[in-house]
């Protein structure tokens, strides 16, 4: 057994692993954090996507005990518990959630995106979509939904 540290949605968390599993397998697995989906486990849909040290990652390609020290925040540790994060928000507000399968992945690309660039294009917003795949909605709610997370998300920034 391996130890790995890191800190978790904000917490502190030591987790005993075999050596081998994915970020994927440890989060939906061991730590039953179930909003991170596996979808294809090469890395191609992006339904497994958080964020990783402020960069979005496909969860199914990192191996967890090559996480020592990260900080690592996955769709349970956007909101408070009580409300939604503005870009959860923008996608229920945008009618952009159908099966919701995708949806986690997608709001984990746009944080990672937003966090660092809140005045993203409209290029680099459709340039990080195009990282995930949606069966659901087609692409132009998803771009709607995205246009909309942007507007929350800066105004939530004038709140603070």
């Amino acid at each position: 057994m391996q130890a790995v540290n890191v800190t978790l949605n904000g917490e502190k968390k030591t987790v005993y692993i075999e050596g081998g599993e994915t970020l994927l397998d440890v989060l939906r697995e061991n730590l039953e954090l179930t909003g991170t989906k596996y979808g294809c486990g090469q890395g191609a849909c992006g339904a497994c996507t958080v964020v990783v040290n402020g960069e979005a990652v496909k969860s199914c390609m990192v191996l967890f005990r090559k996480l020592e020290g990260a900080e690592i925040l996955t769709i349970e540790g956007i909101s408070d518990g009580v409300h939604l994060h503005p870009i959860q928000k923008a996608f229920v507000d945008a009618d952009a959630v159908h099966c919701g399968f995708c949806t986690p992945g997608i709001i984990m690309e746009l944080y990672a995106l937003f966090t660092k660039n809140p005045d993203a294009s409209e290029e680099e917003i459709k340039k990080a979509l195009n990282k995930h795949l949606c069966r659901c909605t087609g692409y132009l709610p998803l771009i709607e939904a995205a246009k909309l997370a942007q507007k929350y998300y800066k105004e939530s920034l004038k709140e603070v």
